[in-house]
């Protein structure tokens, strides 16, 4: 198999079968040929340490300076290894002159040796590098010792080169304190992306990406399993898929394991390692109570420490996991030997996960016992914690591992089942499980028919409100108010959670019916409540409706708000929640109203991307409406005309009336009139209700409609109801604009003071929150100009309109917002938002439950798919691109 490292796995140079192409890596060259006095290559077998050196040696010229010593395996004997040591020397340039050979005899000694060595290169000036390959392999201390003596008083001309598996005691503390330690771990080994593909196209093996980076994310870098993958792929007839399946049971793979890791074992640790195979992480006590023993913890610190494939997950290394392969391997291994045990470990790990609250995993292990009783009620007891912490694609990922029937024939299971359809935005499936659920309730065990209310009291609160049925929501609050106040919930503490999800999805609802009076206090009472019980996704939730509700009154409040809610989805991973789109259309509608089109057009994307229009009827019709309205701002009518459409289509499909449909159809309506089609304008016109005649919004449009047909007399009288203040103002361009028509009406009709006195009204509105779009959509550069002249108080708002009309954009932001050289995956949109926080690598890779090298490798790709060098760099240019909200400092 080739030398203990695996050389021919080498991180340095593959050479390619068959031919002479090679995988260069420079980098690593680099920080060798800039290392200090003593260099450890510390890193798992296979990692490529034995082939990186020697490539090294071979492209930095030092063949004639470099002395090779390859430490046999299990070496116990000083004199051997020394004298090994001085051979290698003796064939240097340098040390050929200065090293006197030396003899094997019965008597000679190691320290007497080493002492000779100091006194014969003590004149050394030329370098010479001494390169101890597998020196983990030195069994006797006091062979570790002469060499620690060596490495301490050895002149700065004598490098040393240590390459072992684990860390050396040889006291290196010294040289690490005086800088003269350079140190490359398994990190530093592990191949990249690049690299990997780079070495398939080596021997010859084209993946495409998908396949490249899933065989990329089982092999975790590693160079072994990379060189065996290619070797193995090179010829095969279905690459992208041997690639899809490739494991730590494929032959060449587990071969290699077990000889050079597994085997090396004693039988102690090597049954740690098979039982807990079964588990994705595990942690001391844990594997103490799958093996029956004791000293897990201390076991899986010595395997860590060892690079024995064990990586721990979390800065104090209490959780650990395998490498992908080692875990594949330990479980083919534990099938073959304990194939009777697999089901009992799993139903041990899911008592001890439910025990210590690790909910998913015991419900994970449950399903892989086949256990469907057990998994069914853990997942039911805890579905409204799960939901309630915006875990939504977990609860999908285990509903999914349940097979038909076990589901079928479980009324919680079914209403679980309802509100998965909910969130996956099949409304008509919901309601459909639900039924079921309701059916099946009444057959449930007397014991959970508490729990099964529950359940269906908040798959019918989330329904209703889907819906934007607010009488339902209403009933359905008040219902699972009352069963937060059963005792059983309040056992399982779920009374004040339930609580906040009633009084949220009702302030919700309210702002559907334009209520904003009721929904404020509601909100703000959820939100308040959510914060104090340690709820973040519904304060989440709770707060992007609250910047819908603030924005209407003010752009600037709005958005801040807005850009609350955001960071808080960041923080948390939920930026691709439906909540999160409510608050992206927000900040996009405040930038549009401000006349800032191309900044709001990333939040508008966003919005786009995260809204499920037939799941969220409302948050469709609102995100279709905040993009008609950047097109209006753009100029491009027809665009802005087909959105708004579609809004309306939206509309159709709630069971409410919903104040936003009003608003899409008044924009459709302007829309119209900017293209010069005053018939269509007038025929939607007439297909509108009485009450929908009066919104402010249909006024203020009809009043368009009737300047554009040369009738401002009519224009007055439809806006005479918005500027009385007898209809409700829902955005402060819909202020702006009223005051504005009417000083184009009254001018039109030749009463300048009228006019004078409302264009001034509408610049006082405007000029606060820097209202901008009113006045591209409605030019009046004649009236700005003649108030200009007789009043100064506004001079720099009107200004700044007259610019625009001009053709002339607002001030950029100052980050450039060019879109990245690639897509980012969503692992690397998962690590992205944690970025602008200062959790550390580490403590990124804790919360993501991956590997620090996982964490490491996705923040390299983001910097170089954002073109950026440094993580502040990186954050500055996501937040420009919307994929973050804005810093709280630029506002």
């Amino acid at each position: 198999m080739g030398p203990a490292d695996g050389s021919g796995f080498g991180a340095g140079r593959l050479a390619r079968p068959g031919a002479g192409g090679v995988v260069s890596r420079s980098g690593l060259f680099e920080r060798l040929e800039a290392s200090a006095r003593v260099t450890v290559v510390s890193a798992p077998p296979g990692s490529g340490k034995t082939a990186l050196l020697r490539s090294w040696i071979g492209a930095a010229g030092l063949a004639e300076q470099a002395a090779w010593v390859p430490v046999e395996r299990g070496e116990r004997d000083p004199q051997r290894f020394w004298l090994s040591v001085i051979g290698a020397l003796r064939q240097t340039t340098p040390g050929s002159a200065l090293v006197r050979p030396v003899t094997a005899a019965p008597d000679l000694d190691g320290w007497a040796i080493a002492e000779r060595l100091l006194k014969d290169l003590a004149p050394l000036a030329e370098p010479v590098w001494l390169v101890l390959d597998d020196v983990h392999e030195l069994g006797s201390d006091e062979t570790r010792h002469q060499l620690e003596l060596l490495v301490m008083r050895a002149p700065d001309t004598l490098r040393f080169v240590l390459a072992t598996r684990h860390d050396l005691r040889l006291g290196l503390h010294r040289p690490r304190l005086e800088g003269e330690l350079t140190e490359l771990r398994a990190a530093d080994l592990r191949f990249s992306l690049a690299e990997a593909r780079e070495l398939l196209a080596a021997a010859g093996v084209e993946l495409g990406e998908s396949a490249l980076g899933m065989l990329y994310e089982r092999t975790e870098g590693w160079a072994a399993g990379l060189r065996l993958a290619a070797l193995s792929l090179a010829g095969h007839p279905d690459p992208e898929r041997f690639a899809a399946e490739f494991s730590g049971s494929e032959r060449t793979v587990a071969e290699y394991l077990l000889a050079e890791v597994l085997d090396r074992q004693n039988e102690e640790v090597r049954r740690l390692l098979l039982r807990t195979s079964v588990l994705e992480r595990v942690s001391g006590p844990l594997a103490d109570l799958l093996t029956g023993g004791s000293g897990g913890e201390r076991v899986l610190e010595e395997l860590e420490e060892a690079n024995a494939f064990v990586v721990p997950l979390d800065a104090a290394r209490s959780w650990f996991r395998y490498h992908h392969l080692f875990a594949d391997l330990l479980q083919r291994e534990l099938r073959r030997t304990a194939p009777g045990e697999v089901t009992a470990l799993h139903q041990v790990a899911s008592g001890w996960f439910a025990g210590h609250g690790f909910t998913v995993e015991a419900v994970r292990h449950a399903q892989a016992a086949q256990d469907w009783g057990l998994a069914g009620r853990l997942l039911a007891d805890h579905w409204p914690g799960l939901y309630l912490g915006g875990q939504a694609a977990t609860i999908h990922e285990l509903l999914s591992g349940f097979p038909a029937e076990a589901s079928a024939a479980d009324a919680e299971l079914v209403a679980l089942a309802a509100a998965d359809q909910l969130a996956q935005g099949s409304l008509e499936e919901a309601e459909r499980y639900l039924t079921l659920a309701e059916l099946g309730s009444v057959s449930a065990p007397a014991g959970r028919r508490g729990q099964v209310h529950v359940l269906l009291r908040m798959v019918g609160l989330l329904l209703a409100r889907q819906r934007g049925n607010l009488p339902a929501v209403a009933e359905e609050g008040q219902l699972l108010q009352a069963a937060a106040e059963a005792p059983g919930a309040a056992r399982r503490g779920l009374g004040e959670d339930l609580r906040a999800l009633a009084l949220i999805n009702l302030g919700i609802a309210e702002y559907g019916t334009a209520r904003f009076e009721g929904a404020e206090p509601h909100l703000e009472q959820g939100v308040t409540l959510a914060r104090r019980i340690g709820r973040p996704y519904l304060e989440f939730t709770g707060l992007a409706y609250q910047a819908a509700i603030e924005v209407s009154r003010s752009y600037t409040r709005g958005a801040e708000r807005g850009r609350r809610a955001v960071e808080l989805a960041e923080r948390h991973g939920w930026t691709d929640e439906p909540a999160a789109s409510i608050a992206y259309q927000t900040l996009g509608g405040a930038l549009t109203g401000q006349g800032r089109p191309e900044e709001a057009e990333p939040w508008v994307q966003r919005a786009e991307r995260t809204v499920r229009p037939d799941a969220e009827p409302a948050a469709g019709v609102r995100v279709h409406a905040v993009r008609g309205l950047l097109e209006l701002a753009r100029g491009r009518d027809a665009d802005a005309l087909a959105a708004f459409r579609v809004a309306e289509r939206l509309g159709g499909l709630l069971v409410a009336p919903h104040y936003l449909v009003t608003v899409a159809r008044a924009w459709l309506l302007l829309a119209l009139v900017r293209l010069g089609e005053t018939e269509q304008a007038e025929q939607a016109l007439a297909g509108l209700g009485e009450q929908d005649r009066d919104r402010r919004e249909i006024r203020t449009a009809v009043a368009a409609l009737r300047l554009a047909q040369d009738d401002p007399r009519a224009a007055t009288t439809a806006l005479a109801p918005a500027l009385d203040g007898s209809t409700p103002v829902t955005s402060p361009t819909l202020h702006v604009q009223s005051y504005l028509l009417e000083a184009i009406a009254r001018d039109a009709l030749g009463d300048a003071a009228a006019a004078e006195h409302a264009l001034e009204r509408a610049l006082d509105l405007a000029e606060p929150d820097g209202v901008l779009l009113p006045f591209l959509l409605h030019p009046a550069p004649g009236l700005l100009e003649r108030h200009a002249r007789h009043r100064t108080a506004h001079a720099a708002l009107i200004a700044e309109i007259r610019s625009l009309l001009a053709g002339r954009t607002p001030a950029p932001s100052p980050v450039t917002t060019q879109p990245p050289l690639e897509p980012l995956s969503n692992s690397e949109i998962r690590v992205l938002r944690y970025l602008p926080t200062n959790l550390s690598v580490p403590e990124i890779a804790s919360e993501l439950y991956v590997s620090r090298n996982t964490v490491k490798t996705h923040i390299q790709r983001l910097y170089a798919k954002l073109g950026t060098h440094r993580r502040g760099e990186a954050v500055e240019r996501a937040r420009a691109l919307g994929l973050l909200a804005p810093s709280p400092r630029r506002r």
